[in-house]
């Protein structure tokens, strides 16, 4: 008899999110904007999610936005140097890499998640930016696309400036880099379509940056307005003292 494999359990990975749920929803304040019709569709089956990196709470703040999924994120293995720090990732079934040295059975796993329709989760930046520019992407993620033939959904998240502010994530429509590449693209491929990527990330960012700008304008029209009105009542009133007599 063939052995059965050990599934790992989402116990705890469902059991945090269900707790942290209404916290979290009050602390963010989530707003997913969509880039077109078609990022309004969800995300089904095997995908690979890419976002900018510019917060340590970038995780959370994805699986507050895309909250449909389980996500599966793809983790340095220097988040596991500690007992906590590893059963806490991989009770969260994140996947760990060496960023230096990245193995094929790092990779043949998250093949294998990506045709067994699992969300796979990443920053192709490679770390935690200080800036809000997008900034040049990994192109292994492309190679994961093709092998695995499922599409890639870019996202961004827009920085809060301030702790109240509400958190909006940006979805963009799917990219299916299997259409544009051969089975075996080439490094120089590979590195085509990443850009390709990175400039649609830039795009959701101009989406992002403009949700602010939107909301100033009203009130900047309303003050000219009343300005005017009350240069217009003070100089009625200076006329109306001209004319009385002394």
């Amino acid at each position: 008899m063939k052995k059965r494999k050990n599934k790992k359990s989402y116990f705890f990975y469902d059991f945090v999110k269900i707790t942290a749920a209404i916290p979290g929803l009050l602390w963010f304040r989530p707003k997913r904007i969509y880039a077109s019709e078609a990022a309004k569709q969800r995300i089904r089956g095997g995908a690979l999610l890419i976002a900018n990196h510019s917060s340590n709470i970038d995780p959370i703040i994805l699986m507050f936005g895309i909250y449909y999924r389980r996500h599966h994120f793809i983790a340095t293995k220097e988040l596991f140097d500690t007992r906590f720090k590893r059963f806490w990732f991989e009770n969260f079934h994140c996947i760990e890499i060496d960023r230096e040295n990245f193995g094929m059975g790092s990779f043949r796993s998250i093949i294998d998640m990506l045709k067994a329709d699992k969300l796979i989760s990443m920053f192709p930046e490679g770390h935690v930016t200080n800036n809000e520019e997008v900034q040049k992407f990994k192109s292994g993620m492309v190679l994961m696309a093709v092998s695995s033939g499922k599409p890639i959904v870019p996202v961004y998240i827009k920085v809060r400036k301030r702790f109240w502010q509400r958190q909006y994530v940006i979805i963009g429509e799917p990219i299916n880099p299997t259409a544009m590449l051969q089975k075996m693209p080439t490094l120089s491929d590979m590195d085509r379509v990443a850009e390709l990527l990175r400039e649609k990330e830039k795009e959701l960012k101009e989406i992002a940056d403009s949700i602010g700008l939107k909301k100033r304008k009203k009130p900047i029209v309303k003050n000219d307005a009343n300005k005017k009105s009350s240069i217009h009542k003070e100089s009625q009133q200076d006329e109306i003292r001209d004319k009385t007599p002394v």
